[in-house]
């Protein structure tokens, strides 16, 4: 038995050891010689990379804090019409990524455009390009990814509030409080831990973006990054500036962690929980939480599904000539062997801290679960430092030839750094699912003579088929979304909906990437229907 505890506790310390090493790798470029480029770069661009990362990120969590909690808020605690439609279809946000939104925002907005064309159909040629409003820049990426990410604070905000006790309510009344007063008093500071993880994960997606950044020309951490690697080809540069993006992202950790040290965010009540009553607005206040929420919705996801639709109806010769089929295909393989391979491992690391009860084994899953907080270009950029280590200092000096093709450039390579960027979801989705299994069951079965792998396979697998279904969909989503780590590790001609959108717009072809990106929302829309059942799951 001893034996077999010792095959799950490795198992688990390889797996978890194999996430951190693009921390280590990016760590790591501190002790290595810089280059002439960097020194170049101290004086020239690389304030500008902080600055701008600094003020995109602000600007982003302005209006993420203020559109997420102000939905979850009407969603939550009034009843106006369709307000039930609403508390669903503000998720479809997530099924539009930022690059995609800021192809629309431009095609919408720009000289000549859709808005162009609109005007000119209701009231006759004009020059209506000087009246047009142009989003581009700094402000057009703050808004393109706003309106792509907002949901993380819309989702974890509303199940935040449709908890929240009545006892809280009457409080505030109690009290002699507004509602305006109590929402800023009490509901709102009650929700903080929620809206603080919603804005936590917004922060993360906004410092590893790079498909709206780089489309709109802003320079920041991230395409310094790519410029470096491509443009340069110096991986140390690289790793440098992935360290301070890194460090960054881990400051804003502990100061989100230290500054809720000793807040309490329970309900203390004797009444114990019991369930808000919904108060149902008349008049302009029900036209007005309808417009809120209609306006966000509009924005959010109808706008650049719609900008994509009328591109491809006016244009379809850029369907016709898209290998629909081999995209799809690409995408597919890519989702189902990731999937795979995060949902097994995720199971094997979870069922090893289970079964060895290893404090060594709990802090390696913490850190490991980091990689969704690392960005895409970083891990890919590490990954390509890490094989060339590799193949220069122990390949090279066994004479074993190369292992690089085998890594870069390669399928293999990509499902590595699938897994490390999104093990945190395959990882969390079973821990949670394992939350609810008892450890007396593993007694039981040990007492039925049942082995720890028939244990595993029988009883936790059979049992946890709901997370594994919703790991699933999670994963599907966020893969068919990944544009940095697919663009710098894919095959040769390997395509997938993605990285074609981003090619076809970095070579200014809106109408030719309009196709590739409405069946990406098409398919990402499908899947977050599927998961809004356990999402908003009452």
């Amino acid at each position: 038995m001893g034996n077999k505890i010792n095959f799950w506790f490795i198992s688990s310390l390889l797996i978890s050891a194999l996430v951190a090493i693009p921390i280590i790798t990016v760590l790591g470029s501190f002790f290595e010689p810089i280059s002439d480029y960097y020194n170049i770069l101290k004086k020239t661009f690389l304030i500008d990379y902080l600055t701008n990362s600094f003020f995109l990120l602000i600007g982003v969590l302005f209006i993420t804090f203020v559109i997420g909690v102000g939905c979850a808020y009407l969603v939550s605690f009034y009843i106006f019409p369709a307000v039930n439609f609403f508390k669903w279809a503000l998720i479809l946000s997530f099924a539009v990524p930022a690059y995609i939104y800021a192809y629309s925002l431009t095609a919408f907005f720009e000289n000549y455009g859709t808005v162009f064309a609109i005007l000119n159909n209701l009231f006759g040629e004009g020059n209506y390009n000087a009246y047009i409003p142009k989003f581009d820049g700094l402000l057009g990426a703050i808004i393109a990814i706003s309106f792509s990410l907002f949901g993380y604070v819309y989702v974890l905000t509303r199940a935040s509030f449709h908890y929240q006790s009545q006892n809280l309510v009457e409080l505030g009344k109690n009290l002699g409080f507004s509602k305006k007063r109590s929402f800023f008093n009490i509901i709102l500071p009650s929700a903080r831990p929620a809206i603080v993880a919603g804005l936590s994960l917004v922060a993360m997606e906004t410092l590893s973006d790079f498909g709206s950044v780089s489309y709109f020309g802003v320079s920041t951490l991230t395409t310094g990054i790519y410029s470096a690697w491509i443009s340069f080809d110096d991986l140390t540069l690289a790793n440098r500036l992935s360290s301070y993006l890194l460090i960054f992202i881990i400051g804003l950790f502990i100061l989100e962690n230290f500054s809720r040290k000793k807040a309490q965010f329970h309900t203390s009540s004797k009444g114990g929980h019991r369930t808000k009553t919904l108060i149902k607005l008349n008049g302009y206040k029900s036209f007005l939480a309808f417009i809120f929420c209609f306006t966000i919705f509009l924005i959010s996801f109808l706008f650049p599904v719609t900008q994509m639709l009328y591109w491809t109806i006016i244009f379809p010769q850029h369907l016709e000539n898209l290998d629909v089929f081999k995209l799809f295909l690409n995408t597919i393989n890519l989702v189902i062997i990731s999937s795979f391979f995060l949902i097994i491992l995720a199971f094997i690391s979870n069922y090893g801290n289970r079964v060895s009860k290893s404090k060594l084994l709990q802090i390696l899953n913490t850190i490991s679960i980091s990689g969704y907080a690392i960005p895409g270009i970083i891990l890919a950029v590490a990954f390509i430092t890490f094989i060339s280590w590799m193949d220069s200092n122990i390949i090279n000096y066994f004479e074993m030839g190369s292992i690089k093709s085998f890594f870069i450039g390669s399928t293999l390579g990509l499902v590595l750094v699938y897994f490390i960027r999104f093990y945190s979801l395959a990882n969390n989705g079973i821990k949670s699912g394992y939350a609810k299994i008892n450890y007396s069951i593993d007694e039981g079965a040990y007492l039925l003579g049942y082995s720890k792998f028939k244990t595993f396979k029988n009883i936790h697998v059979p049992y946890l088929k709901n997370s594994i279904f919703l790991v699933s969909i999670l994963l599907t989503i966020e893969i068919i979304k990944e544009l940095p780590i697919t663009l710098i590790l894919r095959p040769f001609n390997f395509e997938t909906f993605a990285t074609k959108a981003y090619l076809f717009a970095s070579q200014d072809l809106l109408e030719a990437a309009a196709a590739p990106s409405l069946i990406l929302i098409i398919i990402a829309s499908f899947f977050i229907l599927i998961t809004s059942r356990y999402i908003l799951k009452e």
